[in-house]
């Protein structure tokens, strides 16, 4: 690079020396920074640069120099000219000036003279004026003196006697829950006027004469003085707020009171007197009717009706004319704040009684009226934030206490109550302007926790009913009582329309009283929906859950408890299988009957349907079932009392008695189904088939039981004689089945309950070995249900019985020809049965 630079950078050098000529001093330093950030020798350059432009600027001020002095020059001249005449014109003047003195110095001995006199006169004039400043001072410290001096009556009257305004029995005078003693009301308003007065004389008198010692012996005693007043309304708020928190509660009261009368006037107003759902009226369950509560016809009571907010007013104003408006805000929302974790705070045992939630609701209530109150009776004491802060918070700690108590109570009436209160405090809060919907979120919680205190309180109901039933046709002798009968469970049949009195229904004692227990069941939850600002098509649904709550799982555990009970015998279980049909032919009617009450159509899309066919159809199957159960536990019974002599060599030619017991028990135990009312075809067709059924199940239980015994494995030996009695009692079981206990069956279809045991029996009667060998497996076989395991384990026992009970047979030709037989047949089984296996 050449050593004069390039353009470029001389323009740079160029453009860097202008920047520092017009830059201040302080901001020079990144300008001489990019000097060096620059390329290699840069900095040289620069310096050659500046000492050519600082040549430059010094040959220009030499210039300048010599072109401005001969103008200095020429003025030092004009001025040396002039102060000759300066010094004559000096000297003239001093002349003047002495002939001057001596001629007004008898002038000036008189003006002195007038001077001091007007002096004198000023002082006067001064004097009154500011002793005319100095008496309206001292007239409003002296005015100030009297409006505090009633400090010292204030403190020899105490408290005050109280003035209140008691409200009577009637409810027609306002109690004013917090007031002052006359001496301290007018004690607050010379303060006030007291503190104007301090103002005036700190604002305007005492600055006019503030020179004065007095002044500011004033100007510093306002201060404490001020103190004492900030004092004395702290002293009253304090009180005030006191005393509000003890009758918050009845505050409270008042507001809810009032919010439920006027509510329930605009109710009858919209509903022209009548309830808004088609209730029907009933002797136990009636709804809440407001006739009883007094309305306040004279006027619409207020918070500021209720408590004389003039302690905050006044305390409010106080600490802002003295500028510490701030510290009250902070002070008052501090103790609130306090109070209503105060308030929000539950008795221990409040779940007991509904007097302690009313309590509770109340004394909330009665706190949010009050800052409701003083939101909008004060400009910025508390804020909107501020109260949404406090109700959030009271909300969350509401719902968590209600949540809490209400898990413990067990009474639907007293969980009604609190639903009640519930919906009142929240109207009355939302009537104030504070969002409720948390709370109405919560009632479903409580509605639920209704619905299982009711469960539980008609469980019981229901476990008496069926206690107290004695499981037999209802007679009804006149047409009072049929018609008493029929008002209370819908039952219609033609045939016994028909019939004659006396006559019975079908039915027990407890199906009309089941029926109008459930209808009391939809009158009580029906109470809880009152209120709950909810449509109707909400209602139906909620009625319908409930209703199918209690069918299914009350109403249906009930039954279940009651089939198993081991007291219920067969001729009450049969009676339970009649009266869940009848109860399952009365939902249709529950459904209209819930339809009445809600004017809600059944065909609506989103309506839900009782589930009582499901209920009753599995209490039907389980009784079905039990009376199966019973019967071969009955059967089981019997054959522990089989008592056979299994070694005997021939029978005694009659069939065991124990089984002649057990099949009169049966015939005994089937005429009564076939006893029960056949007067409606359903009832037959249903205690036909469960008496098939169960006669069925009987014997095969019984085949089944008589099979077990032969295949004991306790019995080891088994002889012919035992064969022969064994047949003797299956000819009596198969005797039993072809006489038709029952009727209904086809053929010999219960007959083949026994098939088993009579080719088993037959095979060993006759000694068929040969064809059984033959043709087993064939579908024609003649021993076709005989099994080779149980014919082989029959055999041995045969054969083991035989070698004990011949001793000698190996001296008899035909005996040992017998032995081998078995022998032969045992083998040829066990490979049959290791086929099988195989």
């Amino acid at each position: 690079m050449a050593d004069g630079g390039s353009p470029d950078c001389v323009t740079e050098h160029e453009r860097i020396l202008q920047e520092i000529e017009s830059t201040d001093t302080a901001c020079v330093g990144p300008t001489l920074r990019s000097i060096y950030d620059d390329q290699s020798n840069a900095h040289k350059r620069f310096m050659e640069k500046l000492d050519v432009r600082i040549k430059n600027h010094d040959r220009e001020i030499e210039k300048m120099c010599n072109f401005h002095h001969q103008g200095f020059v020429d003025a030092i001249t004009e001025l040396l000219k002039v102060r000759a005449d300066a010094e004559k014109l000096m000297g003239q003047v001093t002349d003047t000036n002495y002939r001057l003195q001596e001629a007004g110095r008898e002038v000036t001995a008189q003006t002195e003279e007038v001077i001091r006199c007007r002096v004198q006169q000023r002082n006067m004039a001064v004097t009154v004026e500011k002793l005319q400043l100095c008496i309206p001072v001292l007239e409003m410290y002296s005015k100030l003196k009297e409006q505090l001096v009633c400090r010292s009556d204030r403190q020899a009257l105490g408290p005050g006697t109280r003035v209140e305004h008691v409200w009577n029995t009637c409810g027609r005078r306002v109690e004013h829950f917090w007031t002052e003693g006359l001496s301290q009301v007018l004690l607050s308003c010379r303060h006030y006027a007291a503190l104007k007065t301090m103002e005036q004389l700190e604002k305007v008198y005492i600055p006019r004469v503030g020179q004065y010692r007095f002044c500011q012996i004033m100007a510093e005693n306002l201060p404490r003085l001020r103190g004492e007043v900030k004092e004395i309304s702290m002293s009253d708020l304090k009180d005030f707020l006191e005393s509000i928190r003890k009758h918050s509660d009845k505050i409270g009261e008042t507001a809810m009171r009032q919010h439920r009368t006027f509510s329930g006037a605009i109710t009858k107003q919209a509903s022209g007197g009548r309830h808004p759902l088609n209730t029907h009226t009933h002797n136990d369950v009636t709804m809440e009717d407001d006739t009883g509560e007094e309305e306040e016809a004279d006027e619409i009571l207020t918070a500021q009706d209720l408590v004389d907010f003039s302690p905050v007013y006044r305390c409010l104003h106080i600490y802002t004319v003295l500028g510490d408006r701030e510290t009250f805000e902070s002070y008052y929302r501090k103790q609130r704040k306090k109070q209503a974790r105060l308030v929000l705070q539950p008795q221990a045992n409040m779940y007991e009684t509904v007097e302690g939630y009313r309590r509770y609701f109340n004394q909330i209530v009665g706190f949010f009226v009050v800052e409701d109150h003083v939101l909008h009776a004060t400009r910025g004491l508390v804020t909107r934030a501020f109260t949404d802060e406090l109700w959030n918070m009271a909300l969350s700690k509401i719902i968590a206490v209600l949540r809490t108590h209400s898990s413990y109570c067990d009474d639907p009436d007293l969980v009604l109550e609190l639903k009640n209160l519930i919906v009142i405090f929240a109207d009355t809060l939302q009537a104030y302007g504070f969002p409720v919907t948390r709370l109405f979120e919560l009632l479903f919680e409580v509605r639920d926790q209704y619905n299982e205190t009711l469960l539980k309180k008609w469980a019981l109901v229901f476990r008496d009913i069926f206690e107290l039933d004695n499981y037999s046709p209802i007679p009804v002798d006149t047409e009072e009582e049929y018609r008493l009968v029929v008002s209370r469970f819908p039952f219609h049949d033609v045939e016994i329309d028909q019939q004659d009195f006396p006559k019975k229904l079908p039915m027990s004692q407890s199906v009309p009283q089941i029926y109008t227990q459930v209808k009391e069941f939809i009158y009580a939850s029906l109470k809880f929906s009152e209120s709950l600002h909810r449509s109707s098509t909400e209602i139906d649904d909620m009625l319908r859950k409930s209703t199918n709550l209690l069918l299914t799982r009350t109403l249906s555990c009930c039954l279940q408890n009651l089939i198993k009970k081991p007291h219920i015998g067969l001729t009450e279980l049969v009676q339970i299988i009649i009266n869940t049909t009848h109860l399952e032919q009365g939902c249709r009617y529950l459904e209209e009957f819930i339809t009445n009450i809600t004017v809600i159509s059944p065909e609506t899309v989103h309506t839900t349907r009782l589930y009582g066919l499901s209920t009753f159809k599995d209490a039907r199957h389980a009784a079905e079932g039990e009376i199966y159960t019973k019967l071969n536990q009955k059967i089981d019974e019997f054959v522990q009392l089989a008592d056979y002599e299994w070694s005997m060599a021939e029978s005694d030619g009659r069939a065991s008695g124990y089984l002649m017991d057990l099949i009169n028990f049966l015939r005994s135990t089937f005429q009564v189904f076939t006893h029960l009312p056949n007067n409606n075809n359903d009832h037959a067709s249903m205690s036909g088939k469960v008496a098939q059924t169960a006669c069925m199940s009987a014997c095969k239980h019984l085949s089944t039981s008589l099979m077990q015994m032969l295949l004991d494995t306790e019995l080891k030996q088994i002889s012919m004689g035992a064969i022969q009695q064994f047949n003797l009692d299956v000819i009596q079981c198969e005797l039993f089945a072809s006489s038709e206990p029952v009727p209904g069956f086809q053929g010999d279809t219960l007959q083949l309950a026994f098939i088993d045991l009579r080719q088993l029996l037959d095979l060993f009667m006759v000694w068929d070995w040969s064809t059984y060998l033959a043709d087993y497996g064939q579908p024609t076989s003649k021993y076709l249900r005989v099994n080779p395991v149980i014919a082989l384990a029959l055999l041995e026992k045969m054969k083991d019985s035989n070698k004990k009970n011949n001793i000698f047979s190996q001296f008899r030709k035909n005996d040992r020809d017998k032995q081998k037989l078995i022998e032969t047949v045992v083998k040829q089984l066990r490979s049959l049965v290791n086929g099988m296996s195989s």
